[in-house]
């Protein structure tokens, strides 16, 4: 039941922001405080955040915000003056790269990185025809809506983008296995290059998720990127990776999730976690893709990387490094996986579990033979831990994966918080069924 003033408050919202406005749970949150890893709505009531990416080092974190005030208070312009902060923070970014990867552009939302890395893909190859998976979600803008074949109409309309099928080993393409697998799945990218080709439409290149976050953060098929990545390359495209929910070290083992896999993209775009809930975002590339782009195509972002901006990604840096916090997902994570996979040998309703660092993921199915989705108990779940105190979400293209990616300052106690919330959510569906 929603309260009185949640019921009045939502009233309102959907007067000024419309009835479409998307909002999480059943019961909306009237959220009003954030701390650490945890979140607190008006009623004074706690909840254990496991979803939001955005407070990467935790909700209001001291060091951050001192480094914003500090800034704001002496500073805030466009980056057209000289400003130290602007050139540190770059060069501190970029150094967490491979070398080829030595120039940056800043802008302040991950829709804006994906729309400028592909107009400089597009710029540097001539073409204009990009690859995506068949369930992808890269942005908000009106050039990156055409690749939302998750939800975006504009998807559905374009020439310019194809698809392919999700390089999932769960719901495996024809029944395949390992190295087999992930070159079937890479041939399906060779193949749509060819059908650029055949529609006369020159190709540029392709974008994913190096995670497959939005796609359920899928166990991805051996070989399959590096196969993927060797055909666009060889028809003349580039690699663009999306690091917006698994970059700044929340796979533990490495800054950034394509470091996972033997090959370097040629763009990077970054987001979300970047400016821990101050809107920043921006692209690395090649330092000739950059410098090509720049001297034709005028780019100029009168936010994007301002020197309160650069303050503030310079301070999620120093408490990534300052608190370990790699070293945390690598340990919370093993820890929170071994309660997942228990969970998952305790109820038949948890057909995979999948985990990259302090990111994880939940398939649910009716049946684990036929590996029907869980629809509706996925739904449940999510917010019978809302009930709980315990903020998770649902993705995947039947909504029937729990998505579990709480702030990096996630420990063990924390974890054991979330273990308990859902193996009673569990238990209560089962005794239902």
């Amino acid at each position: 039941m929603i309260s009185g003033t949640n019921t009045s408050l939502l009233q309102r919202r959907h007067k000024v922001l419309g009835q479409h406005s998307p909002l999480f749970y059943d019961e909306p949150l009237n959220i009003v405080r954030g701390e650490n890893v945890w979140l607190f709505d008006v009623d004074g009531k706690r909840y254990l955040d496991v979803y939001n990416n955005v407070p990467h080092v935790g909700h209001s974190h001291p060091h951050v915000v001192e480094a914003l005030s500090l800034q704001a208070s002496t500073l805030c312009t466009h980056t057209r003056y000289l400003h130290d902060n602007v050139v540190r923070y770059a060069e501190r970014l970029t150094a967490t790269f491979d070398d080829s990867l030595s120039m940056a552009m800043f802008t302040c939302t991950g829709s804006e990185a994906n729309e400028l890395a592909l107009r400089m893909a597009r710029h540097v190859t001539g073409g204009s025809g990009i690859i995506v998976t068949d369930f992808a979600y890269h942005g908000n803008t009106e050039a990156v809506a055409e690749l939302g074949t998750a939800f975006m109409a504009e998807a559905k309309a374009t020439r310019r983008v194809r698809s392919i099928p999700i390089p999932d080993s769960y719901r495996a393409m024809g029944g395949l296995t390992g190295e087999a697998l992930g070159e079937a799945y890479a041939n399906c990218v060779k193949n749509e290059i060819a059908a650029f080709e055949a529609d006369g439409i020159k190709f540029a290149g392709i974008l994913l998720c190096p995670d497959f976050a939005n796609e359920g953060l899928l166990n991805v098929p051996s070989g399959f990127l590096e196969k993927a990545v060797a055909h666009v390359r060889e028809a003349g495209g580039v690699f663009i990776a999306d690091e917006v929910q698994a970059g700044f070290g929340r796979s533990g083992r490495h800054m950034w999730a394509h470091q996972q896999y033997n090959v370097t993209p040629d763009i990077v775009t970054l987001g979300k976690p970047m400016g821990n809930g101050h809107p920043l975002a921006g692209v690395v590339a090649r330092a000739d893709i950059i410098e090509s782009f720049g001297a034709s195509s005028m780019y100029f972002n009168t936010f994007g990387g301002n020197p309160v901006s650069c303050a503030v990604g310079m301070a999620v840096l120093d408490v990534l490094e300052q608190e370990n916090l790699l070293q945390n997902a690598i340990d919370t994570g093993a820890y929170v996986s071994k309660g997942l996979r228990a969970l998952q040998n305790k109820y038949e309703l948890i057909g995979e579990v999948r985990d990259l660092g302090m990111f994880f993921a939940l398939e649910l199915v009716s049946d684990r033979i036929l590996k029907e989705p869980a629809s509706e108990a996925s739904h449940k779940i999510v917010n019978t831990l809302r009930r709980e105190g315990v903020l998770i979400s649902k993705i995947g293209r039947y909504d029937n994966i729990l998505k579990l990616r709480p702030p990096m300052p996630f420990k063990p106690e924390h974890a054991d918080i979330l273990l308990a919330a859902l193996d009673k959510a569990f238990s209560q569906i089962q005794e239902e069924q």
